[in-house]
């Protein structure tokens, strides 16, 4: 017996080697709210206004124009476009955050900022916004109308990334990434933009605030924007330096094809995703990304190392028990996160005022580079 299990062991063919798939999931849907997302980021919206031209002396839609609407919570998209909580101005006025991140990343537009720190700036035009909530701040994001003669289009992306339990009570932050310390790379029939996570692309965006997740290399982040896939087109995309240990997804948010197709490395299964659909990749295997011939298709890569901490979170506190939580609450209630020194929870720029920002207790104002 023993002669005959030699015999078997040392002749039976080895086993098919194992081939890993692309995806790691199923495709799953996206809509005009916020996206499903994975660990370490908490929240994706892409906000895709057709703003009509703004009234006469103003910076928000002739009043004819907001009639039947919510104002204050309108999320309607009637005609192309919502005012979101604003009431004269589209946008988001005075609200607070605490235990995470905000990444706005504004493709078109503009957006004006003040918060509670007593910094303001408007951007937007290919600027990106990093900022750190930390310990709590308040903030407001408006969506200023400045052209009169003809419509104000915006796109831009929110993306919430988490903090660790370690950093959550960190100092309030924010990071401005100026169009030009945004690299736009060209791979195969696309651009992508380089938002966070430049080293697998070859190329170095501007740095993140000091006590993010992402400003640590070895947590992998990426924020890609790939755009413009031509019909029929394809753009490859590296694996992440830190492979499988890594979530990675991939979002279809825009474009006239109907469909992307995605395929690995050496017969790896892939997938095909309609428009408006989301998968997670196995980030530890590169990706082929193809475009149907019926158009093109831009699509939203969000990566990082999981924190793998507890997410109790309510709106616009993100926490790691219920007892932080209640903790939270009652610190708003109690310092207003450094209170409002803005005259109104909706305030904004005037139409003339260029893109620029005003850190805390600066003394000079900082303009995009030229």
């Amino acid at each position: 017996l023993q002669f005959l299990y030699l015999i078997d062991h040392h002749t039976r063919a080895p086993p098919a080697a194992v081939v890993m798939s692309v995806c790691a999931g199923r495709p799953f849907p996206i809509g005009r709210g916020p996206w499903k997302t994975l660990d370490p980021f908490l929240f994706c919206v892409f906000h895709d206004d057709r703003f009509p031209k703004s009234a006469a002396g103003a910076l928000g839609p002739d009043r004819a124009a907001l009639r039947g609407r919510d104002l204050g919570m309108d999320f309607s998209y009637e005609g192309g476009w919502s005012m979101y909580h604003g009431e004269a101005v589209p946008g988001f006025p005075q609200h607070p955050h605490r235990g995470f991140e905000t990444v706005t990343a504004v493709m078109e537009g503009l957006v004006d900022h003040f918060d509670s720190m007593g910094a303001t700036g408007r951007y937007g035009h290919g600027d990106v916004q990093w900022m750190t909530a930390g310990d709590g701040v308040q903030h407001s994001e408006m969506f200023p109308l400045v052209r009169d003669d003809a419509p104000n289009p915006l796109e831009l992306f929110q993306i919430w990334l988490n903090l660790p339990a370690a950093k959550k009570t960190a100092p309030p932050y924010f990071e401005m990434l100026w169009a030009p310390q945004v690299p736009r790379v060209r791979r195969g029939d696309a651009e992508v933009v380089v938002v966070a996570g430049g080293a697998a692309l070859g190329v170095a965006p501007g740095a993140p605030p000091p006590n993010s997740w992402a400003a640590d290399p070895g947590n992998d982040v990426a924020i890609w924007i790939v755009n413009g896939a031509k019909a029929g087109g394809s753009v490859t995309l590296p694996p992440a330096r830190e492979g499988g240990a890594v979530n990675r997804t991939l979002y279809f948010f825009r474009g006239s094809a109907a469909a992307v197709t995605l395929s690995g490395p050496d017969g790896a299964p892939g997938a095909a995703l309609q428009k408006h659909q989301a998968v997670q990749l196995n980030a530890a295997l590169p990706v082929t990304v193809a475009a149907s011939s019926d158009g093109t298709a831009d699509v939203l890569i969000l990566q990082g190392r999981p924190i793998n901490e507890p997410v109790v979170q309510q709106g616009p506190f993100v926490c790691t028990s219920e007892a932080e939580l209640r903790k939270t609450y009652q610190m708003y209630r109690d310092t207003e996160f450094g209170g409002w020194p803005w005259p109104s929870a909706g305030h904004h720029h005037p139409r003339e005022q260029r893109r620029f920002a005003k850190r805390p207790g600066a003394a000079q104002e900082e303009y995009p580079p030229s």
